[in-house]
């Protein structure tokens, strides 16, 4: 019975070495400047919705993948936009609101300024920030986990 146990323990160790526990540390905009003061860094801003299926595929894959989730954490800071977001958000002196677009429809001016590509707020969407928060680089529709982690290696 005791050697059955060890052999469980031992089995069971070196399986959950194989698993990632680790997550992509999430930010919020009105946390910025102070985050920038202590350590200067690229922003990324993930633009999605709660209903779009490439947005959730994304988050599922992409933004679960080990590599995405090392460079993100260690070189960048990761905010997580959802366009419909109701609340105020404060960002560079300024406070950008929710609009109604219709009676249960509505878009976030904040996603708006940093969602739009073309003339058209895109999503899912990237929205690559320098540490002035100035756009340096956007991206509409879905990444694969390697496209993104070419773009985050190359975007430094």
């Amino acid at each position: 019975m005791k050697i059955f146990r060890n052999i469980a323990l031992m089995l069971s160790s070196i399986l959950l070495t194989h698993f990632s526990w680790a997550q992509i540390k999430q930010v919020k905009f009105e946390q910025l400047d102070s985050l920038q003061k202590a350590e200067e860094r690229p922003v990324v801003v993930f633009l999605h919705t709660s209903w779009c299926k490439y947005c959730s595929l994304m988050k599922n894959t992409t933004l679960k993948n080990k590599e995405v989730e090392k460079l993100l954490n260690q070189k960048f800071y990761f905010i997580s936009l959802d366009i419909e977001e109701k609340s105020d958000i404060s960002f560079r002196k300024h406070t950008f609101k929710y609009k109604p677009t219709g009676t249960t429809t509505g878009v976030h001016e904040l996603a708006e300024q940093l969602g739009t590509v073309k003339g058209k707020l895109a999503y899912p969407g990237i929205c690559f920030l320098n540490a002035d928060s100035e756009i340096i680089y956007q991206r509409e529709g879905f990444l694969s986990s390697k496209a993104f982690s070419y773009i985050l290696t190359n975007l430094l």
